[in-house]
């Protein structure tokens, strides 16, 4: 598929308001997709790899603007991009407003061919743009960022305008066209006739909508049907919404009921002696994901030496890592983020800060996929894998979560005192028939804090401050999703220490994106948890609605901007 083919069904679907209509849309780029089909189900979504990928572009803004600049011609540099971006707020806008075409080099020819008389385009196909972006997330070491710029340069420099506006939003992880994997699961049950829930349950287990959709083209269902989670491959995590008791016990009948740790989320694959995967390198024997599938192996060697130690037959495991003191009490979650994303020295932190794995759910064990299985019976299948001794008492199994099964309240109370007394943050309610639903924030997994109701919202602007913190970022805006735009709900400066704001402020000053005078807008990129006292409907934020005593409690480092907080959970809660 040439890529101006993709870009023109892109503009198509972005001018589609009606979400039946973008899925017809979608629908028909996927069935004319044929060789490229993969690669399509990818970039109408912004990707460029399978989700579960660890893989990334490292393309940031400026080498983005750098490039486009030196494809717009001699006159222009990254500064005039980034000029033009403040006027025109958007990057594929700014791309679009250049003609490209006219410039020479090495990277002017990268992928073969220059662009069409006067920038035209034209020649440029998709799996072009995905192979040279592919190189270009394998660039690293001494000169990596120049071989960057110069193969974007050589792509952008073979791109009409509307090419250039998808090749500009992809790049930077923008595209936002409306399509969300909702729709393009949809598509891909219309295009090929098979039924969205097989599509549904094979996007689970893989995690990847370019090989679910060739898949559903070339095997039928019986294709879906035979796509397992494999050990190694990631998938999205089960999620909780906040809840109460009384709604719970209403709900389920008696609720199943684990303590809360204030740790970082992890998923342990572990396949000892290569017995699922083929591989007997024990370098690979053992893979460690954070919530959002960023792999941290390296980074915790201790969740590594528990697999070794505890687990003797290939598992997926779901579980937190939890920083502990010398007596194995449970350390304040700011602890943990020293160790988690660890790049560097990591014997030396791991003697500073020590953690350990706590386990609450099996998603794969010996050959077996548990995902559709009630969430005791995966609980008692996680307690069969950690356990030493199969008569080993619950309680001294290690790394294992217990899990209470009850109808009285009292009972759950109890249990959250007991979580509270023991340093953790509570207790997390769960349905005991629940199955495990990846990337699902639904109803059957509910946390019960014994603070006031907590929002993660995206950092959009703030302050810089007076007298002895004016070297401080402050006064703090927040803000959180309606669709794909940011509508502010409030600002936040209470709860915030000088030595936190002085954090803070190393931390957001890298994204200020403009400033004026004391104000300063961000570009969306730090996710705060903000806790509140209520809702109310305000004309003074863009979102119609204002956090009534906010009050800062932590960044929330295992967020991205697109999983923060939506106007509808908002309206929910406040109803």
């Amino acid at each position: 598929m040439e890529f101006a083919t993709f870009a023109d069904r892109a503009a198509a679907i972005e001018a589609e308001a009606a979400d039946l209509e973008i899925v017809d849309h979608v629908t028909a780029l996927l069935a004319d997709a044929t060789d490229d089909l993969e690669i399509v189900a990818r970039f109408v979504q912004g990707r460029v790899v399978p989700a579960w990928e660890s893989t990334t572009l490292d393309i940031g803004p400026n080498t983005c603007y750098e490039a486009i600049a030196r494809a717009a011609g001699t006159n222009v540099d990254a500064d005039d991009v980034e000029d033009r971006l403040a006027d025109l707020g958007e990057i594929g806008d700014v791309a679009a407003s250049y003609e490209f075409g006219g410039q020479q080099g090495l990277g002017a020819f990268t992928g073969g061919g220059g662009a069409g008389a006067n920038g035209a385009g034209g020649d440029l196909t998709v799996r072009e743009v995905h192979e040279t972006l592919t190189d270009l997330a394998a660039a690293e070491g001494d000169g990596s960022q120049d071989r960057k710029v110069d193969l974007l340069f050589g792509l952008f420099n073979r791109c009409s305008s509307e090419e250039a506006r998808y090749l500009a939003r992809l790049v930077l992880s923008e595209m936002r066209i409306g399509v969300g994997e909702g729709s393009v699961r949809d598509a891909i049950a219309a295009a090929f006739d098979v039924p969205v829930d097989r599509v549904e349950r094979a996007l689970q287990v893989s995690n990847d909508y370019g090989e679910v959709a060739r898949t559903a083209r070339d095997e039928g269902v019986s294709g879906l049907d035979a796509m397992d989670l494999a050990i190694g491959r990631p998938v999205q995590a089960m999620l909780a919404q906040a809840g109460t008791v009384t709604d719970a016990l209403e709900d389920w009948g008696e609720a199943a009921v684990e303590w809360k740790y204030d740790g970082a989320r992890i998923q342990l694959h572990h396949d000892p002696g290569g017995e699922e995967t083929g591989s007997m390198d024990s370098a690979v024997e053992t893979r460690v994901f954070s919530r959002n599938m960023e792999e941290v192996t390296d980074a915790l060697p201790e969740v590594v030496e528990f697999a070794a130690d505890h687990l003797d037959r290939p598992v997926i495991l779901d579980g937190e890592v939890v920083a502990v003191d010398d007596g194995g009490s449970p350390l304040p979650f700011q602890e943990v983020l020293k160790r988690f994303r660890r790049k560097h020295d990591v014997a030396k932190a791991r003697e500073e800060v020590s953690v350990r794995p706590v386990f609450f759910d099996c998603l794969h064990t010996g050959g077996d996929d548990m995902l559709d299985k009630p969430l005791t019976t995966r609980h008692e299948r996680l307690e069969r894998v950690l356990a030493d001794d199969p008569d080993q008492d619950p309680e001294a199994v290690p790394g294992l979560s217990l899990l209470w099964r009850t109808d009285d309240p009292d009972a759950i109370e109890s249990i959250d005192a007991d979580a509270l007394e023991a340093g953790h943050e509570g207790i997390m309610l769960k349905n005991p028939d629940s199955t495990y639903s990846p990337g699902r924030r639904g109803k059957n997994w509910r946390k019960r804090k014994p603070d006031v109701e907590t929002l993660d919202c995206v950092v959009t602007g703030a302050e810089w401050g007076e007298g002895r913190r004016a070297t401080f970022l402050g006064t703090f805006e927040l803000s959180v999703w309606n669709g794909d735009d940011l509508e502010t709900i409030g600002k936040v400066a209470t709860g915030i220490t000088d030595e936190k704001l002085d954090e803070l402020t190393a931390l957001l000053e890298p994204h200020i994106a403009a400033e004026d005078g004391q104000d300063v807008d961000l570009e969306p990129a730090i996710v705060f948890e903000v806790g509140y006292e209520e809702i109310q409907s305000s004309p003074t934020y863009s979102s119609s609605y204002a956090l009534r005593f906010p009050r800062f409690l932590g960044v929330r480092h295992d967020k991205d901007p697109e999983d923060a907080e939506t106007i509808d959970r908002l309206e929910r809660l406040r109803e």
